[in-house]
Parts: C-alpha cells; structure tokens; sequence
C-alpha cells in the first residue's frame, strides 16, 4: 500500500502534468489552426475543472494557455483580453461546481452556457473598449449582430473539443480497466 504523502504527491504531479499538456494542447491548437473561434480552450478549462484534483491548476489552465498564445500570436487591448480570458476561465468553474454530477449530463448544457457567456460577454467588451461601434445601443446592437456569425463556430469548436477530450478521457479510463483486468486474470 502507498503511504498518503506519496499517494498526494503522485495525485499532484498527474494533475501537473495533464495541466501542462492541456495548456500545450490548447496552444498548440491556437496557433496552428486558423478556424476563427474554433479553440479547445473553453473545453479544456471544463475538462480540467471536471478532473484535476488541484482546484487551483483547473483555474490556470485557461489563462495561461491564452497568454502563451497570445505572446505568439499578438496582443490586443487588455482590457477585451480580460474579458475573454475572463470568459475562458467560467468554463474551469463551472466544471469544479460540476464534479459530482455524471459528466455526461452536465458537459453539452455547460459548454453551450460558456459559448453563449463567452459570445454575450466579448462581443460587449468590443463594444465597450475597441471604438469601433458607437456608444449607443444601436452600437451595441451592431456589434452583437458582427459577431453572430462567430457564434457557431464558437459552439461547434467548444462541443468537438469537449466530445474529443472527454471521448478521450472514457477511452482511457476503459482501456486502462481492461489492461488492469487483463493483468489480474
């Protein structure tokens, strides 16, 4: 039997690592794919909410994968970076509220909330801070009808990266309770 400071420190390093790949994932596919708005990063923030033991690391994730793929791919104004990466990370805690609910039934209703959140909430930061619409609400309006197009790609990129990370994670876990099977046998 593993003692607890090991079993805790074990817990700790495959939560550190998945963290890390799922930061390096979602760069990687930031800045490799040019599909706008198709980003595994709101699917790896519920994901990592859902399964990382670490509260802390789930909440990272999102912001960290942006900042590095930001730094690659440019900057903008901060202050509509923050609402998205502040939009990024309401996945992670939905997934930490999430945990003790079969992941099945939560993940499509909560990654729909967080496309529609992330549309509602950036789409009023350019509204807001770019100056590109006028200051009215039929600037609002306007900007909001600009990024309707946007908005299914943001839904059809947050449920294929879920479908592929969570789809992922249940082959995993079958496989590997049928090689521990195998090997008992």
């Amino acid at each position: 039997m593993t003692p607890p400071e090991n079993q805790d420190s074990m817990a700790f390093r495959h939560d550190a690592l998945l963290a890390v790949f799922l930061i390096g994932f979602d760069v990687a596919a930031r800045t490799l794919l040019h599909v706008p708005n198709v980003s595994p990063v709101a699917a790896s923030a519920l994901f990592a909410g859902m399964m990382l033991r670490r509260r802390g690391l789930a909440l990272v994730v999102p912001p960290a994968a942006m900042l590095i793929g930001d730094a690659i791919g440019g900057f903008y104004d901060w202050r509509v970076m923050a609402v998205v990466y502040a939009a990024l990370t309401l996945p992670a805690v939905a997934g930490i509220l999430a945990r003790r609910h079969h992941a099945p039934r939560v993940v499509v209703p909560v990654m729909l909330a967080g496309s529609l959140v992330f549309f509602a909430a950036t789409n009023f930061a350019v509204w807001a801070f770019s100056g590109m619409y006028s200051a009215d609400m039929a600037g609002l309006m306007q900007c909001y009808a600009a990024g309707l197009p946007f908005l299914k790609y943001t839904i059809a990129g947050d449920l294929f990266w879920a479908a592929v990370l969570f789809g992922g994670a249940f082959l995993v876990q079958r496989l590997t309770a049928q090689r521990s099977a195998l090997a008992r046998s």
